[in-house]
């Protein structure tokens, strides 16, 4: 497994990390299993949010946790808050705060890693969201924060007014998400593809050592599912699946390895519960995609090169 410093700190994760959404399904000991299955593979990199399963992902994990052979030193516990599903973003301090306690007691640890503002709040307060972060810094239950699914203007608004660096930016990106890359490469055209959505944040990721946190990597759409052995993209498959011979890997292998590719050094979160995905995913941190093999797949999946 290839290490990356989170956000140019010294906190050292796994290239792939565990996405927890999905980890409501599993019971106690398919979720050690799976814990377990990952750390063997050289994860030590854990992602949760409040709202997966209405904090249920996280006793579940919490739970299986105890039954692997790790301890707490052996892993990164990262969690997102602000959202209130179906109601309204919420980054006020007494949330924030209210959140934090309660991530901590589902998890059962005394501290997180690293905690991330999960989609903007129009309405937050940099000064207030500041002292809480200060607050939750010298109490110990949150070392290292970040963002999610923000554009650059509003990383710099909350940045400006924290002692401390915002290490992580958690976007969609996959081989059929490409947007951020699509911006680059059709600078000055007249095109759908030329659209700038997210204010340049690639560019601006590598500029400030943000690492950008790709989630839902083998999705399409939003939420519309998998482009795996999808016969809605035949083409990209068929490049997939060849690259994945040549390379003794799988369809999954190289997907991950297209991410991992990028000079960003982007984090894989891999959501899957399915522990044979997981060694087909950690395989990839191996594989490394020649320029030309990175383009084929890009324009195998539907996207043209001005």
């Amino acid at each position: 497994m290839k290490m990356i410093n989170l956000g140019g700190s010294n906190l050292q994760v796994s290239s792939v990390g565990l996405g927890c959404m999905r980890m409501p399904e599993l019971s106690t000991r398919q979720a050690a299993e799976m814990i377990q299955t990952a750390a063997d593979h050289g994860i030590n990199f854990f992602d949760h949010a409040d709202i997966y399963g209405a904090g249920k992902a996280e006793e579940v994990f919490a739970a299986g946790f105890s039954e692997t052979e790790l301890s707490r030193e052996d892993i990164i516990l990262q969690s997102k808050c602000g959202i209130v599903p179906g109601v309204e973003y919420n980054f006020t301090a007494e949330h924030i705060e209210k959140s934090v306690d309660g991530i901590l007691k589902r998890l059962n640890t005394e501290y997180i890693d690293s905690l991330l503002l999960h989609r903007p709040d129009t309405l937050m307060e940099p000064e207030a969201i500041a002292r809480v972060f200060e607050k939750l810094q010298a109490s110990g239950k949150v070392r290292n924060f970040g963002v999610s699914n923000f554009y650059p203007g509003q990383v710099d608004l909350l940045q400006q007014a924290l002692d401390t660096k915002l290490l992580v930016n958690q976007l969609q990106f996959g081989v059929m998400h490409t947007g951020m890359i699509d911006l680059g490469t059709n600078v000055n055209m007249v095109n759908d593809a030329g659209i700038n959505r997210d204010g340049g944040i690639l560019e601006y990721s590598r500029l400030k050592k943000m690492t950008i946190q790709a989630w839902s990597p083998f999705q399409y759409g939003f939420f519309e599912g998998t482009f795996l052995d999808n016969p809605k993209f035949a083409e990209l498959n068929e490049v997939l699946n060849r690259l994945a011979r040549e390379k003794n890997s799988t369809n999954t292998g190289i997907a991950t390895a297209f991410i991992l590719r990028h000079p960003a050094k982007m984090q894989v979160i891999a959501g899957t519960m399915n522990p044979k995905r997981i060694t087909e995913i950690t395989d990839a941190t191996e594989i490394e995609l020649t320029h030309q093999e990175w383009y084929e797949i890009y324009r195998a999946a539907g996207n043209k090169l001005p």
